[in-house]
């Protein structure tokens, strides 16, 4: 093993100050006033063996560690000392500690002076503009010196959110002097941690979270959500319309119990060219292309008064969904997703990308559905199998119609 990694080298110490760096106390002090330094260091040194059979590298190591100390730079760290005794060479000062006496020999060691002064211009502005946040610079310093290029703009969407608590508009309308709205959008996770901070309770809708939660969260307007639809009876359409998309909110207002054709089946499927080319059926509609969407379907009163068909790849993903749609509508049932169907097309087995494989155990599968998506996860199958719902022939679509 080379001495530079036996014993401590000025490198070593250095990385060590850097690693308290990193842990954002250094700036923190600057807000909370605890007592930092002196910062304690380890040195590994030479033992007493080394020292007498290594004297002249010894010697080497202690000049190095003195001239990149604080008494050979004027800065830094600083050596603690002990003497040491041995047979062939006699008495001897060695190394034996070393510790950091100021935040400024800190930062200047590191070369992050620039940095604490960054930082303390953006504490002087938050304690000027938005004290609230004091307690989230002491704890997520690093993060605030990422941001400091925004930093005023941030300060300026929590002031404006503090005066317009939940405001009910869309980010888009959001009128704030030196702020563009792409900025707050391109922020969102960052700004609701702030906010958090100093919003009063009624402000904050607990139930969302993230940057996806960020405009249910804090009162503002959401983009609809949209579903996309076809009448698969021609009976059902709106004014020779059969292809439609609409709201969430217009869709569950659809009048399916007052035409004189009602709407008794709907069936859903993600991909688009399964819906586009589903095939006629009585008094039904196909809902496709879903996404986040599928979380929505709950709140539409008349789809729990009607069959739900859901029809999904099979693969552990495709039964996570199954599982997921049955939270909000448990009468759901599965499409083409049973063993005879998969056996039918093993020539078409695919493999489930493994960053979209489901590991873990739904609560809402029949058991046969249940059995067939452990087979799945646990590969006794076949390594990560998938068949993909646009592989199954079209006939086997038509024969399952045909029984409902």
């Amino acid at each position: 093993m080379s001495r530079e990694r036996q014993w401590a080298t000025p490198a070593d110490l250095r990385a060590q100050v850097e690693k308290y760096w990193r842990c954002g106390a250094i700036l923190a002090g600057q807000i909370t006033g605890e007592a930092q330094f002196p910062l304690s260091l380890r040195l590994r040194g030479p033992t007493g063996g080394e020292v007498a059979q290594r004297f002249d590298a010894v010697r080497d190591w202690i000049r190095e560690l003195r001239e990149g100390s604080r008494e050979g730079r004027g800065f830094g760290y600083e050596l603690q000392w002990r003497e040491v005794r041995n047979r062939v060479h006699g008495g001897n000062r060695l190394p034996v500690g070393a510790f950091v006496p100021t935040a400024a020999d800190a930062l200047r060691l590191i070369g992050r002076q620039r940095d604490a002064e960054r930082f303390a211009a953006l504490v002087d502005l938050a304690r000027r503009k938005q004290p609230g946040l004091l307690e989230w610079l002491a704890r997520k310093p690093l993060t605030a010196l990422r941001h400091a290029e925004d930093w005023p703009a941030l300060l300026a969407v929590v002031g404006w959110f503090r005066e317009n608590p939940r405001p009910d508009v869309y980010m888009r309308q959001l009128d704030i002097p030196g702020v563009h709205t792409k900025l707050i959008e391109n922020r969102r996770r960052l700004l609701g941690e702030l906010l958090d901070e100093v919003l009063p309770e009624h402000a904050i809708d607990r139930h969302h979270a993230g940057a996806r939660g960020f405009e249910a969260r804090y009162g503002l307007r959401q983009r609809p959500v949209r579903l996309r639809f076809r009448f698969l009876d021609t009976g059902l359409h709106l004014h020779g319309l059969s292809d439609l998309t609409v709201s969430v909110d217009e869709f569950a207002r659809l009048p399916v119990d007052l035409w004189a054709t009602p709407v008794e089946r709907v069936f859903i499927t993600e991909n688009e060219i399964n819906g586009l080319a589903f095939p006629r059926h009585p008094r039904s509609l196909v809902i496709f292309g879903l996404g986040y969407a599928l979380d929505h379907l709950g709140a539409i009163p008349w789809l729990h008064r009607t069959d739900v068909h859901y029809w999904g790849d099979i693969d552990t993903h495709g039964f996570a969904i199954l599982d997921r749609l049955r939270h909000h509508l448990l009468h759901a049932q599965s499409l083409l997703m049973d063993r005879e169907v998969l056996d039918a097309h093993r020539d078409l087995w695919g493999c489930e990308p493994r960053d979209r494989r489901f590991t873990g155990e739904p609560s809402r599968l029949a058991s046969d559905e249940a059995t067939l998506f452990r087979a799945i996860r646990d590969n006794e199958l076949g390594t990560n199998l998938r068949l993909e719902q646009e592989r199954i022939g079209y006939g086997w679509l038509r024969r399952r119609l045909d029984y409902l």
